[in-house]
């Protein structure tokens, strides 16, 4: 793991992960493995997996015992310890069509709705969005939380088919918490959670809140943000699938046995605000989840992840899924810091302490340090590097080195923190002590400000809330360009995940840190994480508009009403915010869709070079034969709403023809013409110019091209198509991408 990530944020990066592989006991490790025919019963098909173990095994005791889970709702798989020499063995038998090695993945409001226009008035389709089943995969829910009270709800809706129990910890469910489960198939306890659906981490609870909780009044945290938390469908129903866990995080075994019970269960909308790991589509958990989870009508969102602002940090990116980046409100929280010679500075965090006196005593970490040789740790404040007694009753400067310096500090008796880091500060973290985080222009002036007096001094006021221009994507926010296929752009689409308020646990205080007494129902996060569900309300909001809407159209439908973001704000552009900002209330009337299927994506796929045995695993069947396909048209082979166009020389001009095809869905007799915006030394036609339809004539096709000179030095390049109606304005951005600059 890289210094860099070390230091993120708890709040932003909740889980310090494996990445790799988890050793059973014996040596041997978990893989999964996908078979050729669809499941027919949960009896049958484990009856094959047993069978199948024990012709590996010998013996079906043995074969019994290497078998964790079956999974029979929606595809036919299990998971299974395996030495790595039975893994190929198995590999190698004619009903398997793929096996992976499990692997363990890491997590990636009272304004943020408005923010993006879906306000308390905007126009509702309650009979149907109270049958709207929203499924989360987290760290597990609060059920006592107020966003999940359910006055006035009726009975769950009748396609509903899944469970909810009695737990430890946990009270059970309700008509607005209407399913809870959690899945752990190591069966390994966690010294710091507890086996049930209970939420101890907050992370589970603040994103359902954020997608569907109810209408809570007077929402704060301590008396920020104050206003009503609600989520872009407080009448829906929330289903929560546990598979994260403090301790050993998200295991792809548990994400997929999520992903198989969501489908089963009857959910129309998957939000799942977990890293995705490197691996094609084929062996990543979550885009298989997904995929199975799309062939059923459910559309899977997912974070971008909180590796940026690096190039090609993107995570969860098949085309299946609605990536989803982070961008700010027009809200920041700051807090002054006066100086004792009168100066006042500022800095970003969350610190919720009125000062008890005027002034406190100031001092360098370096100049508190135990001896000589820890003064190199106490610069950044380390735990066992400083005097106690030099610490006392004093606020402390300190270089970040890693989170909680504010507890350290406590701990030695100290008043509070000031923290300098080099990162671009915009997130804000909460604070144990009085603390605020600082730039390395303001920490210069304390230092020095510190060694021009004997007894320097200052006081760190409560936190408040700052308006700030807004939206601008979050420095943490992963960016393309998408390291799975350089004809798909991705991130797909921005939205808020810095400083959400909404719902938190009461197993956890405000930190997680030794030492805190802060606890509140309410609290601030931040990361892709957040902003995830933010479009996963999104597409429930148009999904109670458009109930038998493919995902691929609820999808399209948001990224061509986005808002537009700037590319000469944000240099990054489309590869840090994809087709703009959500905008929710547009997304319902979009004018035009792209529009596709199942095998759509196959086609892309085998465009995109996939083994024809490994694309025919994700639908359970023998390989696929893509010569016997269609033949894929165009530079990309998939009907997306964005295009992207990879340069393939860096001497000769690069031509890339797009085939597009869209679906009438406003008034029946409609005309749209094109309008083409391309940047300096790229050139964009379209054909036809003009889009007529009537009531027989739903769907156009046409046909972009693209035609870019060399790039000497941008990484990427920004155009786009908008389709214009006299009601509609449907947007898909181009963009060029120059490897060779990367």
């Amino acid at each position: 793991m890289s210094r860099k990530n070390s230091l993120q944020s708890p709040r932003l990066l909740l889980y310090l992960v494996f990445a790799a592989s988890a050793l059973c006991a014996n040596g041997n490790e978990f893989y999964i493995v996908f078979l050729k025919d669809q499941p027919t019963n949960h009896r049958l098909t484990r009856e094959t997996h047993v069978n199948l173990l024990s012709s590996l095994k010998g013996s079906e005791n043995d074969a019994t015992k290497s078998l964790v889970y079956s999974y029979t709702k929606s595809f036919n798989a299990f998971a299974a310890k395996l030495s790595q020499d039975e893994a190929t063995k198995l590999s190698n038998m004619e009903e398997v069509v793929s096996i992976f090695l499990n692997r363990y993945h890491k997590l990636d409001t009272t304004k943020s709705w408005e923010f993006i226009g879906l306000k308390p008035t905007s126009k509702r389709n309650l009979e149907i969005e109270s049958n709207i089943i929203v499924g989360l995969l987290d760290t597990g829910i609060t059920p006592e939380s107020e966003s999940f009270k359910d006055e006035g709800f009726g009975p769950p809706p009748v396609n509903w088919k899944g469970t909810c129990a009695h737990f430890a910890n946990f009270s059970g469910c309700n008509n607005k918490l209407i399913g809870a489960k959690y899945f752990k198939l190591d069966k390994q306890p966690d010294p710091n959670d507890i086996l049930s659906p209970i939420d101890v981490d907050g992370h589970g609870t603040h994103t359902s809140s954020t997608l569907a909780g109810a209408l809570v009044p007077n929402a704060n945290l301590y008396g920020l943000a104050e206003g009503t938390a609600r989520g872009a469908v407080p009448s829906a129903r929330v289903a929560m699938y546990k598979v994260c866990w403090a301790t050993t995080g998200c295991a792809d075994m548990d994400i997929l046995a999520a992903f198989d019970a969501a489908i089963s269960d009857g959910v129309d909308v998957i939000s799942i605000s977990i890293g995705g790991l490197s691996g094609s589509y084929t062996s990543d958990s979550i885009a298989v989840g997904a995929f199975h989870a799309m062939r059923k009508g459910i559309l899977t969102v997912a974070s971008a992840g909180n590796d940026g602002p690096g190039h090609g940090s993107v995570a969860n990116h098949a085309p299946w899924i609605l990536t989803v980046a982070a961008n700010g409100i027009d809200r920041q929280l700051r807090s002054k810091v006066v100086l004792g010679n009168g100066a006042i500075v500022s800095g970003i965090g969350v610190s919720l302490f009125d000062p008890k006196q005027n002034l406190y005593p100031l001092a360098n970490g370096i100049d508190v340090a135990k001896n000589s040789d820890s003064k190199d740790s106490s610069r950044y404040c380390l735990e066992n590097s400083m005097d106690p007694k030099k610490v006392k009753g004093k606020l402390v400067y300190c270089k970040l080195g890693s989170w909680g310096t504010d507890s350290v500090i406590k701990g030695l008796g100290g008043v509070g923190t000031l923290i300098e880091s080099d990162s671009f500060l915009d997130a804000a973290q909460i604070f144990m002590t009085p603390g605020t985080m600082i730039n390395s222009t303001t920490g210069k002036k304390i230092s020095d400000y510190i060694h021009s007096t004997k007894t320097p001094s200052a006081v760190i006021r409560k936190s408040e809330e700052i308006k700030i221009a807004a939206p601008l994507v979050a420095s943490f926010s992963s960016r393309g360009p998408n390291p799975g296929s350089h004809h798909l752009l991705k991130p797909d689409i921005t939205a808020p995940g810095i400083d959400i308020l909404a719902s938190y646990t009461p197993l956890k205080s405000l930190t997680g840190l030794k030492g805190d007494t802060q606890y509140s129902k309410f609290t601030f996060m931040s990361g892709t994480s957040m902003a995830c569900p933010h479009v996963g309300g999104a597409a429930a909001y148009v999904k109670s508009f458009r109930p038998n809407w493919s995902p691929a159209a609820i999808k399209s439908a948001l990224m061509t009403t986005a808002t537009p973001m700037s590319s000469k704000v944000e240099k990054d552009a489309e590869f840090a915010y994809g087709s703009g900002q959500v905008n929710p209330t547009k997304a319902i009337n979009p004018g035009l869709i792209y529009d596709m299927d199942d095998m759509s994506y196959i086609q892309f796929l085998c465009h995109e070079g996939y083994n024809g045995s490994l694309i025919g695993s994700l639908i359970n069947q023998s390989p696929i034969n893509c010569s016997n396909l269609l033949p894929s048209n165009g530079e990309d082979a998939i009907n997306y709403p964005t295009m992207q166009l990879a340069l393939k020389s860096d001497q000769e001009p690069t031509v890339g023809v797009f085939r597009r095809r869209v679906t009438n869905v406003g008034p029946a007799e409609s005309v749209f013409n094109a309008t083409i915006k391309a940047p300096v030394g790229v050139e964009i036609s379209v054909e036809p110019m003009s889009l007529v339809f009537s009531k027989g004539k739903r769907r156009r096709s046409f046909r972009v091209v693209v035609k870019a000179k060399p790039m000497k030095s941008a990484v990427i390049l920004s155009g786009s198509l908008i389709w214009k109606s006299s009601k509609h304005s449907v947007r898909s951005p181009i963009a060029i991408y120059n490897p060779w600059a990367d």
